[in-house]
């Protein structure tokens, strides 16, 4: 089931929105190396609980906290540790949601750890960059398979993985409503979108294989062949037209600049 947003609505879910935009800035803020994931997930909660909300993530169906914390070869949903300290030339992707007045923000962002390599951070400005024409594509009268076709068409022009097992998805009341919104697709094929659907797009692009592994602890996926991989993430509201982009990265590009 596909629900539809109100106006009121829609800018209740942009206050959560900018509550973890705000929370991934403060992060941003303490990424360096020698800083372990564990301290970003205890500022992201301080952060999100400072603006009376909740993290959206800590306890959802038994996940243990606020952020999920993906190093290098890690994709997504890696869990934050003490035991994981962030070293120069990493990069972390940092995915954070909090929920507000029963609507639920959704944003996630990848952080150089002091200098990359060149290769890297080709990687990190190509997801990006199909982020955004993932974005272009959602619009009234567009159907889901353009925007899955905008972001793996870019990526893989320039010899990237597109992952297939994770997507994106609708966002509301819940964290994860319909539709799914997956990062690979056809033009005109999929689910006709409409205003005032809400969505979160979220590629998740890799240096090789696409295909993903599984940790033991049910949660953190990595590449199938140990090459790294980069993860952006915007909530949004489909309008006629063009998209609105209910989280931002102003905040954090603020801090360590514009990829």
């Amino acid at each position: 089931m596909i629900y539809l947003k109100t106006e009121e609505q829609i800018e209740l879910l942009r206050q959560s929105n900018l509550i973890v935009s705000t929370a991934l800035a403060e992060v941003a803020n303490a990424i360096k190396p020698g800083v372990t994931t564990y301290e970003l997930d205890q500022i992201a909660e301080s952060c999100i609980r400072k603006h009376d909300a909740v993290p959206a993530f800590l306890g959802y169906y038994g996940y243990p906290n606020t952020l999920c914390t993906s190093v290098n070869d890690q994709v997504v949903h890696g869990i934050p540790s003490k035991k994981v300290i962030l070293q120069e030339g990493d990069i972390v992707s940092v995915d954070c949601g909090a929920t507000k007045n029963g609507f639920v923000g959704d944003s996630a962002y990848t952080f150089c750890v002091g200098k990359v390599n060149d290769d890297v951070l080709t990687l990190l400005k190509t997801t990006k960059e199909s982020l955004y024409l993932g974005i272009e594509q959602a619009v009234s009268g567009n159907r889901l398979g353009d925007i899955g076709y905008a972001v793996q068409k870019h990526c893989e022009s320039k010899g990237f993985g597109v992952v297939r097992d994770m997507v994106g998805h609708g966002v509301g009341k819940e964290m994860h409503e319909d539709p799914q919104v997956p990062n690979t697709g056809r033009r005109g094929n999929g689910v006709k979108l409409r205003s005032g659907m809400t969505i979160a797009i979220e590629p998740m692009i890799t240096m090789g294989s696409y295909r993903l592994i599984y940790e033991k602890d049910g949660w953190t996926t990595r590449t199938s062949d140990g090459k790294w991989a980069a993860h952006f993430e915007h909530s949004i509201a489909i309008r006629d037209g063009a998209a609105d982009i209910l989280s931002t990265f102003d905040f954090i590009e603020q801090i360590v600049g514009v990829l």
